[in-house]
């Protein structure tokens, strides 16, 4: 649906909070299995109330986080939420929407520079031992990347080899 542009996205109500919990729940095994945190984050003046797509939201979420725990065995996985842009948020919020800034960090392997120049391409992962010792298709980076353009943002990463990873996205929503 996706590459045809048949993908419509729902505008619904969803509480911000709830959704993040509901991904902290998803992994709450792997948690225990790997002993690495998972920790979210969001500030008490983010709204709680959202109008949006809360299925893809916590889609591009629950991969993002899926892959941090695919390539971290040690540390943490933190999901943190913040405004976007404080002069852009008062003048969204003064119409009834707001942009908001995502961002998964881990303190897994890392990604080089080279790697990282692929991700984001269907199929395509960091190298081709990966899809061998990790598994999984490469498909959930430009399917997320997708999502978070269709809800008016878009999905970037910083990496260093050894270090770790983030992945922030960034996502409009309307507020309740």
């Amino acid at each position: 649906k996706i590459e045809a542009e048949k993908l419509e996205l729902e505008q619904a109500p969803f509480s911000l909070r709830k959704v993040l919990d509901e991904v902290t729940e998803t992994f709450r095994a792997k948690v225990v299995e790997k002993h690495v945190e998972l920790i979210t984050y969001v500030p008490m003046d983010i709204p709680d109330g959202m109008i949006g797509d809360a299925l893809r939201f916590r889609q591009v979420i629950t991969n993002l986080v899926g892959n941090a725990f695919k390539f971290t065995d040690k540390g943490e996985i933190s999901v943190k939420v913040s405004f976007r842009n404080t002069v852009e948020n008062r003048e969204a919020s003064s119409k009834g929407e707001v942009n908001l800034f995502v961002s998964v960090r881990d303190t897994g392997i890392g990604i080089t520079e080279e790697q990282q120049g692929r991700l984001f391409q269907a199929f395509s992962q960091a190298d081709t031992s990966t899809s061998r010792k990790y598994g999984g298709t490469g498909l959930g980076l430009a399917i997320s990347r997708r999502l978070s353009k269709m809800m008016g943002g878009d999905l970037t990463l910083e990496s260093k080899q050894g270090e770790g990873t983030t992945f922030f996205f960034t996502v409009h929503f309307g507020l309740q």
